[in-house]
């Protein structure tokens, strides 16, 4: 064998041998993963949905992977302590966020963030998502949207709508309703869902924009009058949604989902992706969601990712519009 066929043999090995490696690579990171414990940060204190939420998806992972999970609840900023500390963790899949729709929307509140979340997290799977009704007092008056409105009109700074605090999904709502309807309607922040549902039911508010997780105990006692969401809610059938009743950017769901840091390999999101998806179809983790007034998510991480995308920039022109900012 000659010099030149030698050295042409050598070249062609070393190629293959680089050329498996690259191949090689992804999949050895996928099969080895996850090789030590996993932080699925929640950041929001415990009891909350979330939270919930998150130790449903944690135990469950650990049953399947056998590394021990642990959840880790990091409040604080409006989430965004909690946010940032997975936005900077090391890109190995061993550091979990457990998201909600207030990730995307903080960006066009807050004059800056630590991390832009949607360069700094790649989003893995929604886990569950949350349509959210206008509702009134039994009291009130008001049977039909159309009802309200007139209502409210006719009647010019006495009314009000109660949210869950500034920049909530529930102040964005109200106030996109109030921009398309021409309304007045005051707005009324509390600190979370339980004191605002007691005043509504109560009837010391007038309106309310509630989830439908955070409706559902008092579900009884108010009146749903529309629902946010593509379609009707499966347990409020005769209720319309704002879509059918021609108004426009009420579509997005509130939603809960699984983010990792935006270098995470993307075999190493694919499996967390496909893992999420199967607990997610256990018939007792499907029992726990539904329980908490919540629709089962799922689908793939490109699926996710195009739904944050563009809610992140509805949210953003619809707090433009309606000049919404958190105080510093």
């Amino acid at each position: 064998m000659s010099l030149t066929t030698s050295r042409r043999h050598a070249l062609a090995a070393a190629a293959a041998t680089l050329g498996a490696a690259l191949l090689g690579g992804p999949a050895l990171a996928q099969a080895t993963y996850p090789s030590q414990p996993l932080k699925l940060i929640v950041p929001y204190p415990a009891g909350g949905a979330t939270d919930t939420l998150a130790r449903t998806l944690g135990a469950k992972l650990q049953e399947a992977w056998g590394q021990n999970v642990l959840v880790e609840n990091r409040a604080g900023a409006g989430g965004t302590l909690g946010n940032n500390l997975v936005a900077k963790a090391a890109p190995d899949g061993h550091t979990v966020l457990i998201a909600i729709t207030a990730l995307i929307q903080q960006p066009s509140l807050m004059e800056k963030l630590p991390y832009d979340p949607i360069k700094d997290l790649a989003p893995v799977t929604m886990i569950a998502r949350s349509p959210s009704m206008l509702a009134v007092p039994l009291s009130s008056p008001a049977r039909t949207l159309k009802d309200f409105v007139a209502m409210v009109k006719a009647e010019p700074g006495k009314h009000n709508i109660g949210n869950y605090g500034t920049g909530t999904s529930s102040h964005i709502q109200a106030a996109l309703l109030n921009q398309q309807a021409g309304l007045d309607l005051v707005y009324v922040p509390f600190q979370g869902a339980a004191p605002l549902v007691t005043n509504l039911v109560g009837g010391q508010l007038t309106s309310a924009f509630v989830d439908s997780a955070s409706a559902r105990a008092q579900l009884a006692n108010m009146r749903p009058l529309a629902v946010t969401g593509s379609a009707r809610m499966p347990g409020l059938p005769d209720v319309p949604s704002f879509q059918e009743l021609g108004y426009h950017s009420f579509d997005p769901y509130g939603w809960f989902g699984v983010f990792l840091p935006a270098a995470t390999p993307a075999p190493v999101v694919a499996r967390v992706s496909e893992e999420v998806n199967r607990i997610l179809r256990l018939p007792d983790v499907t029992a726990r969601i539904e329980g908490l007034g919540l629709q089962v998510g799922g689908g793939k991480p490109e699926e996710f990712g195009k739904i944050v995308r563009n809610d992140a920039g509805l949210y953003a022109r619809i707090i433009k519009e309606a000049n919404i900012r958190l105080a510093p």
